[in-house]
């Protein structure tokens, strides 16, 4: 049973322009209109923001995912924030539903920044109150913040998109494209109660231009298997796509792409539509513009899971089941 918001009327909801339409579901799914703010671009690059209705007292939920074009993402949010601040919102929730940068988690070699922890420096230096997201690459970027973050999960979403399509069974298998993203794959795999396999990359070779390596071998029984290949990120589409030619090499009899934010940047489209997937499942974390939309592609939407949060922490009531959904 869904949870309805109860006194509501200090509550507002405001979008930014990474991925309006996802803002527009979640705020008829809690039965709110979006508040107005004017955002405005100049020549220069430069960002303006204006809150056009007063929020002094208010609780606020802004949606914004950092995502392409990811800094100007990033700014309209911290204006916005300094805008609500200054304009005396009672609480400022950030609802990110793509957090960019998180694949900078760690210094993987010497001299590199960990810019998911800039970030996280930025929207508290900013004086946000809390952070709801979904699926980070890395769960531990939540310990970059000393204020509450609200990590929420897509396992049953997914789940229950491959059981309306009959496709869960003694025949599944749950793919990792890599050893990393075995703790991701895990998840889903138990969700679903399904074997896992992993696709070893062990080979030298890696490709410039995408940075991914070439599978060699496959952990795990796969042969005569429908394979679901699940990741929280598709970006270039390359290790997709490699990840379902070394599957069917081993004889998975089907295969399908599971990635919760389709980044899908330089030739994505064209790499997973040419590939060996069935079908590439994904969400709406990320705003897919009609250029990005391919026959083999599939959307779930998160806005019930958002809308679900968001109330939730308003009606100040437990979230813990939606950690696991």
């Amino acid at each position: 049973m869904m949870t309805q918001i109860k006194n509501a009327q200090n509550v507002r909801l405001f979008a930014l322009n990474s991925n309006q339409p996802l803002a527009n579901a979640i705020a008829d799914k809690v039965g709110l209109p979006l508040s107005k703010a004017s955002v405005n671009h100049f020549a220069d690059g430069e960002i303006k923001i204006t809150i056009d209705e007063s929020v002094r007292g208010c609780e606020v939920y802004v949606i914004q995912s950092v995502c392409d074009p990811v800094n100007t993402n990033l700014m309209e949010l911290l204006i916005m924030v300094d805008a609500l601040r200054r304009a005396s919102a009672a609480k400022i929730n950030v609802v990110m539903p793509y957090y960019g940068y998180a694949r900078q988690d760690r210094k993987a070699r010497s001299r590199e920044p960990i810019t998911a922890k800039l970030i996280a420096n930025l929207l508290e230096m900013d004086q946000i109150d809390r952070l709801v997201t979904i699926d980070l690459h890395a769960a531990q970027v939540q310990g970059f913040f000393d204020i509450p973050v609200d990590h929420l999960q897509t396992t049953s979403l997914f789940a229950d998109y491959f059981a309306k399509h009959n496709l869960i069974n003694e025949e599944t298998v749950v793919v990792a494209p890599d050893h990393a993203g075995v703790s991701f794959a895990r998840k889903f795999a138990e969700r679903i109660k399904a074997p896992i396999a992993i696709i070893d990359n062990r080979a030298d070779e890696v490709r410039e231009q995408t940075n991914q390596k070439v599978p060699e071998y496959v952990i795990g029984d796969v042969k005569c298997k429908t394979a679901l290949v699940v990741d929280d990120i598709v970006d270039t589409g390359v290790r997709m796509k490699l990840s379902a030619q070394a599957l069917a090499k081993f004889g998975a009899k089907k295969i399908y792409g599971v990635a919760t934010h389709p980044v899908l940047s330089a030739n994505a489209v064209e790499t997973l539509q040419n590939s060996l997937l069935e079908k590439l499942v994904v969400t709406d974390t990320i705003h897919l513009p009609e250029e990005k939309q391919f026959p083999k592609l599939v959307q779930l939407s998160v806005a019930d899971l958002l809308k679900e949060a968001i109330v939730r922490i308003h009606n100040h009531q437990s979230i813990d089941t939606l950690f696991n959904r």
